[in-house]
């Protein structure tokens, strides 16, 4: 088992803050059905792993950036991290309220250093569903074959000590940057019907990067979408700033 030192402390009082974020209806795009089975689910699942869930529907950008200024600007002291699932269009970096696009970055720069303090040194999970770009993957054909650090300067006895802004982050998008993000209309998205599959089995024992790693595999492997002539794939893509693991133990 791994060191303590090596583990996020998820022993606060509170598991923290699950943010849903479910734009289906667009101004000048088409209705995302089937996002509200992501909904319910991603619901199910953060509340069993004990988190306090809120969902929002359809919010323009602005109300996107203000909604999330308003949740770093909370106290979180209590609270072990904050996570945030996004389901909605979007393009390349950008992800679209019901009027318009927005950064991402803008989503996540209220919970970077100083602005958020409650959650220094915690981690900020971002779950994004979206579409980043308009190519799709039409994957590869596979042979399978069988068979195939610490700062010693740091007096231990120091309380305060500096982090980079940009740590204990994980942003975890549906597929790569430049392609198509897949969402069956009567089932959901491939990507969260991964992400809480892994989750309903995995959630209490194993650690995020080891889940989102078999959410990838499942992504990969056991969904297509077929027309006449080809077959469509997808890949998730998880950019970790982490710098422990973590466990959601039962508390």
């Amino acid at each position: 088992m791994a060191s303590t030192k090596h583990v996020y402390n998820m022993r606060h009082g509170q598991r923290g803050l699950a943010y849903i974020i479910n734009n289906v209806k667009f101004d000048n795009l088409t209705e995302r059905t089937g996002s509200d089975l992501d909904e319910e689910r991603l619901t199910e699942r953060f509340s069993a792993l004990q988190f306090t869930v809120k969902t929002f529907r359809n919010r323009k950008s602005t109300q996107m950036v203000d909604l999330l200024d308003r949740a770093s600007r909370e106290d979180h002291s209590d609270r072990d991290c904050f996570v945030c699932v996004i389901l909605s269009h979007g393009e390349e970096d950008r992800i679209y309220g019901t009027d318009g696009p927005v950064e991402v970055t803008k989503l996540l720069d209220p919970f970077k250093g100083h602005r958020c303090g409650s959650l220094a040194g915690k981690p900020k999970l971002f779950f994004i569903q979206a579409c980043r770009g308009t190519e799709p993957d039409y994957g590869a054909d596979v042979l399978s074959v069988k068979g195939d650090g610490d700062n010693e300067d740091v007096d231990d006895d120091v309380l305060i000590y500096r982090i980079p802004r940009e740590a204990d982050f994980l942003v975890a998008y549906s597929t790569v940057n430049g392609f198509k993000s897949w969402r069956n209309t009567r089932k959901g998205s491939w990507f969260i019907l991964a992400l809480c599959k892994v989750l309903e089995e995995h959630g209490t024992t194993l650690d995020l990067m080891t889940m989102m790693t078999r959410v990838n595999h499942i992504v990969a492997h056991d969904y297509s979408a077929k027309d006449l002539a080809t077959t469509k794939k997808q890949i998730p893509c998880i950019t970790s700033m982490l710098t422990k693991d973590l466990f959601f133990h039962p508390k």
